[in-house]
């Protein structure tokens, strides 16, 4: 059974940085297209940036371009969010998914097959 596992969430200032990880077990995931979506209160799940199965391809919300960079570890289950010059309205639950299906990098959260529980960012203001 595939399981996603996120961490690295926290309550962080306006201006800094946090980096989020996704470790997945359970497949193989040579071939997963993976990616980041966050849902903050009374708001619905939104796409924050996804990356194909090799990492050559990468798509962003233009809330985030320019400030989030998403990648993925050396080991192929691993996959990482580096978050810089947050600002309070990037304040959410952050989820990471995977889709055994796709290679490309998707925007759109019904195309995902798999998800994990969530990691809480904070930021104040």
């Amino acid at each position: 059974q595939v399981q996603l596992v996120e961490s690295g969430g926290g309550l962080v200032q306006a201006g800094g940085s946090v980096r989020l990880s996704c470790v997945a077990s359970g497949g193989t995931f040579n071939n997963f297209a993976m990616g980041w979506f966050r849902q903050a209160p009374g708001k619905e799940r939104e796409f924050v940036a996804a990356i194909s199965w090799s990492g050559r391809t990468t798509r962003y919300a233009d809330a985030v371009k320019g400030r989030f960079t998403i990648s993925r570890g050396n080991a192929k289950n691993t996959l990482l969010l580096q978050m810089t010059s947050l600002k309070p309205e990037d304040t959410a639950n952050y989820y990471c998914a995977a889709d055994p299906f796709s290679l490309n990098p998707m925007i759109e959260a019904g195309e995902y097959e798999y998800w994990g529980q969530g990691t809480q960012v904070t930021v104040s203001s």
